[in-house]
């Protein structure tokens, strides 16, 4: 009876009360709600007693620094305050040096603002937002300032005591009404290893179902004929649907809990100590996932022999996710790296036991994951970590700063220039919007995608602050009304900015309206200077989206293709490096990660019939032929005396520089290498390195056969998408071109 009651009433009632993960985010969103307008309140009224030239910046600030993550929010404010001291003092700077010439004045501030647009697409995370404040406080600072530039001085202080008003708010109320659980990160990390231990098992449980070469051969067969009937082109074995799912879904987890590391050890001293070793472990993670690609199955299925190598390994996993039960297993690793070592010694028993190139391929990539993993396990579980000396360094896509550095200058300029040949009383509105939004669309992944939410956001503020004007602030006679209308009509855009599809346009609609708001002490209404204020925002927003969609819109494409080409050169110059450098693996394969997940971000914002799939599964097969060159290269350098065979490992490691003109060049190298070491007569002390080289000179040949299109640098993705052969799949033979004549 009371379970039917139950169903009736959730039935009746609306999912979000019903659905306990939709209630919860919803308290959680109306709890930073809460607290922001709580900080907007108080910093106001600072503001106000303070007698701040302009109050409403203290309130703006609480909207730009506020998150629901208090590290994330104390290393915004921290950055905040930085971004806003360079950018005052070089307004300063360039007020002095070009005082007397307006254009002047306006080219050095486009240049300045084109320079901090550009870093603020290198920089992570919120330390953007020094290079952000960089660019719009010099506009905040000199434009009050540019009829008399002798007050330049006072208008920086003012701008500066604004900031740190509500830089300070924030800090002090989220660190005082927020909970601060930097455990929940060390769970978080917990959960995504054991979540890439069973995506893990998930492959190697589907490859041991063949534990007989007949039936290996047999499933060998089927999956030839459906790919031969389904493509003309040969290509990867595709893996099966939920494969791929958990792969995208483990991908994106990892990549939430990049930041998540970064805003615990702000807030933590034991999670600071940690965070070099929680970045390491978290890329080994990242690694692990995407060593799973087709070619593993491929390499695996002309032979049954390896299928026991996927039991032994599949049984491992199972263990380990059985012992990761336990609720303080993080505590004491040991039995799970225990288990780790006690396969990898099976591993090297069965490894002398074979001769076999595709089972010596099988056990050294499944030896990598298990070594890796168990690292994994060390680096994210360690409770005095020692110093990392693995240097994770962000990747820095060039093109793409450079682009945004090109708008943010040539709208800053533009503004300017409208400014001063118009005459126009609003241009330092005009100006102050223009050259913030470009600032803050820097920072996003696709700041032409971006700017017209940003622009729509900014239009709806504009009668949002209309119906403030004229219904709302006529009614106020004190602090606490004026508090609670202007919370009112900030609310929309305080609860959507973590909405994903209406983010950027709701963080637009707040910042900006509380720019256009005349709120000063006391408040005084010129309906003109109003109106004038709300038709530049149009003309403003118009102008974002002209410049960053129109004059200078992306190009996805082109961007992918650079990025797949600069993978492309990178494994290149992997194989190329002199013998006695040291290659730090961690650090080179997240390097490339860091432009994979680029990548994959540039093909979702494609409308091209683009082999996206295709693509990404060979971007990951790159990352393993990195790998294999990695073990080549120590195998050159360690295990292989012999001088005839150490002559010609280092000519097919040479034979890499071909790789971007003629990658089947290359690969015919590498299996040519293959067969002259194969036919040097036996060493019983070589035997086994001899066996190992030429399984990796194998595997490394059949995956640039497997997608020549990738490597060449006139691949599909290289042309534009009207030439002929533009749609073709990755794996499809890339035809000779002329120099000239294409």
């Amino acid at each position: 009876m009371s379970n039917s009651f139950s169903d009736t009433l959730r039935r009746l009632m609306p999912a979000l009360f019903a659905e306990d993960e939709r209630w919860q985010a919803m308290l959680g969103t109306a709890a930073y709600t809460a607290r922001v307008f709580l900080c907007i309140g108080i910093a106001l009224f600072l503001a106000f007693m303070f007698q701040l030239q302009s109050p409403m910046s203290a309130a703006t600030t609480v909207l730009i620094v506020a998150n629901p993550t208090v590290g994330a929010m104390v290393s915004k404010s921290v950055w905040r305050v930085i971004g806003t001291v360079i950018g005052a003092s070089i307004s300063v700077g360039v007020m002095a040096a070009f005082v007397q010439s307006p254009v002047l004045y306006f080219a050095a501030l486009s240049v300045f603002v084109g320079l901090a647009c550009m870093v603020a697409t290198f920089l992570r995370l919120f330390r953007a937002y020094a290079a952000v404040l960089v660019g719009y406080t010099i506009v905040i600072v000199s434009a009050p300032a540019f009829a008399n530039p002798e007050h330049i001085f006072l208008a920086a202080m003012g701008r500066l005591s604004a900031v740190t008003t509500g830089v300070v708010t924030t800090a002090f109320v989220f660190m005082l009404t927020s909970p601060r659980k930097p455990s929940r990160v060390l769970s978080a990390l917990g959960d995504a290893f054991r979540e890439t231990v069973r995506h893990a098992l998930s492959f190697h449980t589907a490859e041991s179902q063949h534990a007989t070469t007949a039936a290996a051969t047999e499933h060998a067969a089927e999956q030839i004929e459906r790919l031969e009937a389904a493509t003309p082109a040969p290509s990867f074995r595709a893996l099966p649907e939920p494969l791929y799912d958990s792969r995208s879904r483990l991908l994106a987890r990892m990549a939430g809990l990049a930041p998540a590391i970064e805003y615990a050890a702000a807030d933590d001293r034991d999670m600071q100590a940690r965070v070099n070793r929680l970045r390491i472990g978290l890329s080994r993670l990242t690694g692990l996932i995407v060593t799973y690609h087709p070619y593993w199955l491929n390499l695996s299925l002309a032979n049954g022999a390896s299928c026991a190598v996927h039991q032994e390994v599949a049984a491992t996993l199972t263990r380990i996710l059985e012992l990761t039960e336990k609720p303080d297993w993080q505590e004491d690793p040991k039995p799970i790296s225990a288990c780790i070592r006690t396969t990898l010694h099976a591993l090297e028993r069965l490894e002398h036991q074979t001769t076999s190139p595709t089972v010596l391929a099988s056990l050294d990539n499944t030896r990598d994951v298990l070594v890796q993993l168990d690292q994994a396990l060390h680096d994210l579980t360690i409770r005095r970590p020692t110093r990392a000396r693995m240097p994770l360094r962000p990747y820095l896509e060039w093109p793409m700063a450079l682009r945004n550095g090109a708008r943010g200058m040539f709208i800053a300029l533009l503004a300017g220039m409208m400014w001063y040949v118009l005459h126009w009383s609003a241009g330092p509105m005009l100006m102050l919007f223009v050259v913030a939004a470009s600032s803050l669309l820097s920072t996003t992944p696709s700041a032409a995608k971006t700017s017209p939410l940003m622009a729509c956001g900014t239009a709806l503020a504009i009668p949002a602050s209309f119906l403030c004007h004229t219904l709302g602030l006529p009614q106020i006679d004190g602090y606490p009304l004026l508090w609670l209308t202007i919370c009112l009509f900030l609310l929309p855009g305080v609860w959507l900015q973590f909405h994903p599809r209406y983010s950027i346009g709701a963080f637009g609609y707040a910042v900006f309206f509380t720019m256009m708001l005349s709120v000063n002490n006391p408040i005084t209404y010129d309906d003109l200077t109003l109106t004038n204020t709300w038709m530049t925002m149009a003309v403003a927003c118009v102008l974002l989206v002209l410049v960053f969609r129109v004059i200078l819109p992306a190009d996805h494409r082109l961007d992918a293709a650079r990025l797949v080409s600069s993978l492309t050169r990178s494994v290149q110059r992997l194989a190329l490096a002199p013998q006695n450098r040291k290659v730090m693996w961690v650090a080179w394969e997240g390097f490339q990660i860091q432009k994979i997940s680029r990548m994959m971000m540039r093909f979702s914002f494609l409308t091209d019939d683009v082999d996206r799939r295709g693509y990404t599964d060979a971007a990951f097969a790159a990352l393993s032929l990195g790998r294999l060159i990695v073990r080549l290269r120590w195998n050159a350098g360690h295990t292989l005396p012999d001088g005839q065979t150490h002559d010609i490992l280092e000519e097919a490691l040479a034979a890499f520089r071909h790789l971007h003109r003629a990658p089947l060049e290359t690969a015919a190298s590498l299996s040519l290498a293959a067969q002259k070491i194969s036919a040097i007569p036996d060493h019983p002390c070589t035997a086994l390195a001899r066996d190992r080289v030429v399984s990796c000179l194998e595997q490394a040949a059949y995956i640039i056969r497997s997608v020549p299109g990738f490597f060449d640098r006139h691949g599909p993705l290289q042309l534009t998408a009207d030439m002929p052969g533009a749609d073709a799949p990755v794996s499809a033979m890339v035809p000779p071109r002329h120099v000239v004549f294409g």
